[in-house]
């Protein structure tokens, strides 16, 4: 799975991560002169560049970097007080944070349905509701986002997955475990990846290098050095063929051939690749990365923000 430049959504680093859907978004964060704001799906600013970092709406609310990191709404109104030292986007109402350690690394990308994994670095993860109180105490030594009632927790070095009380559900026993999506999470154990469900068994035995989320009954995986696409039985669809590949959202895929494009469920490219980096679709528009800049295009590949940094 591709190596992000940006996370929080449907997200939500320059890190290894894994989708999850989070609404689409009404706002998109945008870098202008070094600084984050956000503009709508027109293009229009909305709130102004302000932010050491932003990342993408959910929920109504968005993590912004104020030296700590809090959350905005739509207005640009401070609504949780910046005060961790990672936060990412809402899901199914809660959110990741981390408390002590430093900050984290942040994939720039605000709609990437992939989970992130935070890395090294010390601090615990716990869990905080739209009001900012806590609902899981911070204690896990990774976290990823809620999907399907569950998210996947680090402890002692294993990957198990939590309910929303904080009650493990499926013990802490993988190398790796991303959120769920349409009913499967993909998972590492003996250094391959496969595929179980919400009681922990496993559906698609680990034989795979590396894997992504399902989205519209299709999973990324990589095989012999190429990337390719299953169904939830564990058969491809599309062949591995890729050099790299990120989750199906709104119809539309994006693959690495050299450069950066977007396919449909058949594997057939809709964009031709051209960009360095690319996310997946959420809200009818894609994040990229072109040149060394950021930007956003539609399902035809026009551009809506042209890139800038």
């Amino acid at each position: 799975m591709k190596k992000n430049l940006f996370v929080l959504l449907c997200t939500a680093a320059i890190l290894n991560t894994t989708p999850v859907c989070f609404g689409a978004p009404t706002l998109y964060p945008v870098v202008v002169g070094g600084r984050w704001g956000y503009v709508n799906k027109s293009g229009d600013t909305v709130i102004n560049p302000q932010f050491d970092r932003a990342a993408g709406f959910a929920e109504g609310l968005a993590p912004v970097r104020m030296g700590k990191w809090g959350f905005v709404d739509g207005a640009g109104k401070i609504v949780i007080v910046p005060q961790f030292d990672r936060a990412d986007a809402f899901s199914e109402g809660l959110a990741v944070v981390k408390l002590g350690g430093g900050p984290s690394p942040l994939d720039p990308y605000p709609y990437d349905p992939r989970p992130f994994y935070h890395g090294p670095g010390g601090g615990r993860f716990g869990f905080v509701g739209t009001d900012g109180k806590y609902v899981i105490n911070p204690q896990f030594e990774d976290a990823g986002a809620f999907s399907d009632g569950l998210a996947p927790v680090r402890m002692g070095g294993r990957w198990g997955f939590v309910d929303k009380s904080g009650k493990i559900v499926i013990n802490p026993q993988f190398e790796r475990a991303q959120s769920f999506s349409e009913g499967l999470a993909a998972i590492r154990a003996g250094g391959k990846w496969g595929f179980v469900d919400k009681t922990g068994k496993l559906i698609i035995n680990p034989q795979f290098d590396d894997a992504g989320a399902f989205g519209k009954g299709l999973a990324p995986v990589k095989q012999s050095k190429k990337w390719g696409y299953l169904d939830p039985s564990g058969k491809f669809v599309i062949n591995p063929q890729f050099d790299d590949a990120g989750v199906f959202s709104e119809g539309l895929a994006p693959v690495r051939q050299k450069k950066w494009g977007y396919i449909d469920p058949t594997g057939k490219f809709v964009i031709n690749p051209q960009f360095d980096e690319a996310d997946s679709f959420s809200g009818g528009l894609a994040q990229i990365k072109s040149q060394g800049k950021f930007g956003y295009i539609d399902p035809t590949g026009k551009f809506v923000w042209n890139p800038s940094k």
